[in-house]
């Protein structure tokens, strides 16, 4: 146990900072911009705003790309948003499964940030997926639907709904939403981990009758 709390601690120390990193990313290689992104300073922040002029090393939260652009395209805000989880589908879930095969705590510990990330930005970047797709229905496709119900912070997003004006409908239906795709995305990583051990597993057994 000590070892997974080791792991899990460094794992999330990296991951954090690099989460974010991902984030930027996504938005700049899909045509987006980007002039801002926090990194509290436990993770690094001042470190990284040494190394980039638009890393800011202080955040509300752990970090938090707070200043992009999508130039108005959805499918540029959905890859700013899921940049981070191409890890999850690997090598994430992958390693981390692998991690118990070859008895190592540390690394199992370390990789729990990357390969549960969908579950643990539920009320985070998973809300706000959910809220791209939901304000694209009919009826809450507004520009003043949007600025209310599109955010990264679910609890801040509902605490601002006015009351009385039936938003808190597809804010609801945001997080539904989100959370559907947390499973479905976990999902997947963890069926592209099985193909990849059958298919090592293949391979381990050819090489045995070859010899």
């Amino acid at each position: 146990m000590l070892f997974v709390m080791a792991g899990l601690v460094a794992g999330w120390w990296l991951y954090v900072p690099f989460h974010e990193f991902l984030h930027a990313l996504g938005c700049l290689a899909t045509g987006g911009e980007v002039w801002e992104l926090e990194i509290a300073q436990i993770y690094g922040g001042g470190f990284y705003a040494s190394l980039f002029d638009w890393v800011t090393p202080h955040s509300e939260y752990a970090g938090r790309l707070s200043g992009f652009d999508t130039h108005g395209k959805d499918w540029v805000y959905l890859a700013t948003d899921l940049g981070p989880y191409l890890l999850t589908l690997f090598p994430g879930v992958w390693l981390w499964r692998r991690a118990v095969a070859w008895k190592r705590p540390m690394l199992w510990g370390a990789m729990l940030p990357v390969a549960l990330a969908p579950f643990v930005s539920l009320t985070g970047d998973a809300y706000e997926i959910g809220s791209i797709l939901v304000t694209r229905l009919p009826g809450w496709s507004s520009e003043a639907v949007r600025s209310i119900v599109r955010g990264d912070d679910l609890f801040l997003v509902a605490s601002k709904v006015p009351a009385g004006v039936g938003l808190m409908i597809p804010v609801v239906g945001a997080a539904i939403v989100g959370a559907l795709w947390a499973w479905l995305w976990y999902g997947l990583a963890d069926r592209i981990a099985g193909r990849l051990e059958r298919m090592a597993e293949v391979s381990a057994e050819g090489g045995t009758e070859t010899r």
